[in-house]
């Protein structure tokens, strides 16, 4: 007991997501027997408030034709005596069966009911696996004396003390009710006991609703308590999902030196770097009878924008500054694709700007477009 004590305030950390599932494939959910007996109880009330005036009349009229025959039935000798025998109890079974199918469905109902009104059904092979645990006295034992079934223990106890106070007041004052009511019919006495059974079971059933409730609460909690793990596990858990977090650290770190590797190797083949002007660039090439369109051969943001105007300055690559041009493709081209059609005019605009000073054909730039210094 010491010992899981310690071990459940080592388990600070909430449980994952795929904590919970493996516990749910596992059967391990929480469960409460409090709804079983809401059920129950309600299943009893409507029973005796509603079913059983319906169905006792007609319940004592297939008793009554049962004994008004026995002196007309004629039993014979062996193996006709039992055939005779047979026919009787057969039709009593058959006429009490019609009338309390009705009862016996209800309960079945209030069972299933009992089930979905704690939120989830699992059906787990893991729970009905034999185990070498359950067999073992000293296993046994520990379930036997451990917190849980101790609170189970001594919330059924008190139940019952509950129940059998009410039972005992609600019985005191039928009986007493009866002895000071005048003329009384032997007739009514069904009725009568009938109607206090009702009234006893509504006053359990808000008793064990309201029991049901706070034990559903209580046992979601302690599910969720149990399910805890320790910094260890979590750590463990995400190695196992994501990777060591070193081993993911280290690829992101070749991700990046790969991706500044096929920058360097890409910037030098552009033929114009748009900027806006700090936070975004974009480098395009284009080579007239070759490629159909501008491709996208670079871009990037913030400081992989700030390498790709020095690497454009190192291999003295015209850089154009077109603040809402360069954040548009950045936005929506593609590396190593052609630049999508709606912005092939502005791009061309541009590129034949930047071909003519190549050719000392200096003109104005076209509007919005300003070229940077590219030394």
């Amino acid at each position: 007991m010491a010992e899981d004590d310690q071990d459940q305030s080592s388990k600070t950390e909430e449980p994952t997501e795929r904590k919970l599932r493996r516990a749910r494939e596992k059967g391990d959910v929480a469960s409460s027997r409090e709804a079983g007996n809401v059920m129950t109880v309600l299943s009893l009330f409507v029973i005796a408030s509603f079913v059983l005036p319906s169905v006792s009349a007609q319940l004592a009229g297939v008793l009554r034709r049962t004994l008004e025959g026995a002196g007309r039935f004629t039993v014979g000798s062996d193996s006709a005596g039992m055939g005779d025998l047979g026919d009787v109890t057969g039709a009593l079974l058959q006429g009490v069966t019609l009338l309390l199918a009705p009862l016996l469905l209800l309960m079945v109902l209030g069972a299933v009911a009992g089930v979905l009104l704690q939120g989830e059904i699992v059906v787990a092979a893991e729970r009905i696996r034999p185990k070498l645990s359950k067999i073992s006295p000293f296993a046994g034992l520990k379930r036997m004396f451990s917190a849980s079934n101790l609170v189970e223990f001594v919330k059924s106890m008190t139940k019952v003390l509950v129940i059998g106070v009410i039972a005992f007041f609600v019985t005191r004052r039928a009986v007493t009710q009866i002895w000071q009511t005048q003329g009384v019919l032997p007739e009514r006495l069904i009725a009568f006991t009938r109607d206090a059974a009702a009234g006893m079971l509504m006053v359990v059933l808000a008793l064990v609703v309201t029991v049901a409730g706070a034990d559903i609460l209580w046992k979601r909690f302690d599910h969720r308590r149990k399910q805890r793990m320790t910094q260890q596990e979590v750590k463990d858990e995400m190695k196992d999902t994501e990777g060591d977090p070193q081993i993911r650290a280290k690829r992101m770190s070749l991700r990046r030196q790969r991706a500044r590797q096929r920058m360097a190797a890409a910037v030098p083949r552009a033929t114009v770097i748009l900027t806006n002007p700090t936070h975004y660039a974009v480098a395009l090439k284009y080579e007239n009878g070759v490629d159909l369109a501008p491709i996208c051969v670079a871009k990037g943001a913030d400081r992989m924008a700030a390498r790709i105007r020095e690497l454009a300055r190192e291999s003295e690559i015209p850089i154009v500054e077109n603040r809402p041009l360069a954040r548009a493709l950045y936005d929506v081209a593609e590396l190593d694709r052609e630049i999508p059609l709606e912005h092939w005019e502005a791009v061309a605009a541009i590129i034949g700007y930047v071909l003519d000073l190549q050719r000392n054909v200096r003109r104005p730039p076209p509007e919005g477009s300003s070229l940077r210094d590219t030394h």
